[in-house]
Order: structure tokens, then sequence, then C-alpha cells
């Protein structure tokens, strides 16, 4: 016996500094796709998404904006919270402007995502490095801890639907296409600031069929500090 406890006390001893040498979870990097079922020019940046949205690394996400539905057809995704939040990254990136398709790369930098090789490029450029804030998903919560951020930054509760989903359209630019949609966004809630340190916040659950991600964003706009996705 005093064997057999000295061998699993050796075997502990020698699996201890893999574990204290165990490196962090890379950063997710949150690619937000600005889109209309109405804009001829958007089905190519729609695919792009969904191309990439397998990737671990990357939380991909479809925002359905408003101002198309004038236009010919009303996008059956769109809401204006959504169109409201595009705005947000216009003035954030400086732009007197929105437009589709716009691809945001964790909120620092754009692009038009006409491609998987665009929003790779664009990814290079604005990857979210490892050691900032943390946020993770679990126990009906979610858990963000780090270092103070230089102004308060909000927690965003993100559901979407993970399924591919198939929408005729019968008005407008894209009259007598079927378009794929991917990660679509379906609700976008602020769950309240951040100032550093441990908080939790909780997160009720969802409904069937959504997935649920977790977004900390320094103010209106700006970059994302971190995510989570369940």
């Amino acid at each position: 016996m005093k064997r057999l406890i000295a061998s699993l006390l050796t075997a502990a001893a020698l699996a201890a500094p893999a574990v204290a040498g165990a490196q962090p979870a890379a950063p997710v990097q949150v690619v937000e796709l600005y889109t209309s079922q109405g804009c001829s020019s958007c089905p190519p940046a729609n695919a792009a998404l969904a191309a990439i949205s397998a990737r671990p690394e990357i939380l991909a996400l479809s925002f359905g904006v408003t101002y198309w539905d004038d236009l010919g057809w009303k996008d059956t995704f769109a809401q204006k919270r959504f169109t409201d939040r595009q705005w947000d990254y216009a003035r954030g990136l400086r732009h007197t402007q929105v437009a589709t398709p716009q691809v945001v790369v964790n909120g620092r930098l754009d692009t038009v995502g006409g491609s998987v090789g665009e929003i790779d490029a664009a990814l290079k450029r604005a990857i979210l490095p490892a050691g900032g804030p943390t946020v993770t998903l679990g126990g009906g919560g979610a858990a963000v801890a780090g270092p103070a951020p230089a102004r308060p930054a909000e927690v965003w509760l993100v559901r979407y639907d993970p399924n591919v989903v198939q929408v005729p359209i019968k008005r407008g630019e894209n009259t007598g296409k079927t378009l794929p949609h991917k990660n679509v966004v379906r609700e976008l809630t602020r769950l309240g600031d951040w100032n550093g340190g441990a908080r939790r916040f909780p997160v009720p659950a969802g409904p069937m069929g959504l997935n649920t991600a977790i977004l900390l964003q320094a103010g209106p706009g700006g970059p994302i500090l971190a995510a989570a996705k369940g």
C-alpha cells in the first residue's frame, strides 16, 4: 500500500508542471456581418460568414438591418436595434454613413467581407490578443474578470440561430432568389456595465434552437474586449 501511495504522489507531482504550464484558451474572435435580404451585394458576404462560422475560434454573427425595408422587400430578420448597433460602429470607426454588406471584426476594423480571404485579412489586422479580460459562460450566468478598462464596458447577451435558414425573396433586388443565412442574430440584450474585477451576470435560458454568446465591449461602437459562445 505504501508503494502504491508513493507511486500516486509521484505521478501527481509529475503531472503538476504540465497543468501549471497549460496555455489559456485563445480569445474568441468576433466577426459581425451587417446585411439585408434586399441587398443584391450581400449574398457573397452571407456565404463568406457561413464559411468561417464553423471555426472554433470564431464567433460569426449575422445582423439584419432595416434601412432596405422600404426598397421592395422587408427583411424577415432585421431589427432596429441591429441598425442602431451598426450606426454605433459607424461613429466609432469614424464613418459618416452605413452600408451593406459590412463586416466588423472585433469592433476594431471593418470591411465589405465579400469573400473568406477578405475577412481573413481583416482578422489578421484586428486580432483580439490574449491577456485581456475573460468571459466564461455556464451555470446560468456569464462571469467577467480582468483589470479595469479605460472606460466602462458593456456586457451584451446575443442569441443566434446556428442553422442555415433558406429565405425565398419575392420582391426587390433579389427577386426570385432563395438566400441562405447562417448564425442569424435573433436577440440582442444589454446585461449591464463592467468596470473591472470579477462579476457575474445572470443569463436566463434561451429559446430552443438558439445559441448563446456574450460580448464584452468598450462602450457603444467600441472594440470588443472579450467574448464567449455557448
